[in-house]
């Protein structure tokens, strides 16, 4: 795994009540970057949402055409399923955090390549660094290679927690895949359920 240590990025731990006020400057700061061809082809930076405080952080590989309008991620179909599946499991969308490994959308809606996520990397460091999560949640092959391994095969290695210092990882298929295919329902809801579990265990044990 690529590293995660924000100190690394050059990130200060950021107080708590800091957190948003943080994110908000990491994100007029991205709006400027250059580190790649990406930003010349889309309308904007689609830098993340959601709860600052939560323990988990859900991670995507990009946005796609209706995210780079609105410029917030997950909020097209499969960000419509995703919300579906996050309230099913008793994680509301507005209780956790939602990225992506790029922050701007590829070119018809591609997979994003190795160069392109090892440009944008930096800022999802710098995104963990505020946030600090306990547990990161991979969406689809493109986060999980980039930030797991690049030899992961999601039929054996979703829904199995990978421990990366004091950070719990758990690939599991994007809502896109399951788009296509509803024979993966049944698959992420288990994964799910499996991140509901181990969210309800650090609230009972930090209550």
């Amino acid at each position: 795994m690529t590293s995660m240590d924000g100190r690394a990025a050059g990130q200060r731990d950021a107080h708590p009540e800091n957190k948003q006020m943080a994110l908000d400057f990491l994100a007029a700061e991205a709006r400027r970057c250059s580190n790649c061809h990406l930003r010349a082809g889309c309308r904007g930076v689609v830098f993340g949402e959601g709860n600052p405080h939560s323990p988990v952080m859900f991670v995507g590989e990009g946005p796609g055409r209706t995210e780079d309008e609105l410029g917030r991620p997950f909020v097209g179909k499969a960000g419509q399923l995703l919300d579906k599946i996050l309230a099913a499991a008793e994680m509301p969308r507005e209780t956790v955090y939602i990225t992506n490994i790029v922050k701007c959308r590829p070119p018809g809606n591609r997979t994003p390549t190795v160069p392109e996520m090892q440009a944008c990397l930096p800022w999802l460091r710098r995104q963990f660094a505020v946030i600090k999560p306990k547990y990161m949640v991979l969406l689809g092959l493109a986060a999980s290679h980039g930030i797991l391994s690049p030899d992961l095969k999601m039929g054996a290695s979703h829904g199995l927690w990978f421990e990366r210092g004091d950070v719990k990882i758990l690939p599991t298929y994007h809502p896109a895949a399951v788009l296509r295919d509803p024979n993966l329902r049944r698959l992420v809801w288990e994964d799910f359920q499996k991140i509901s579990a181990m969210l309800k265990l650090y609230w009972g044990a930090n209550a």
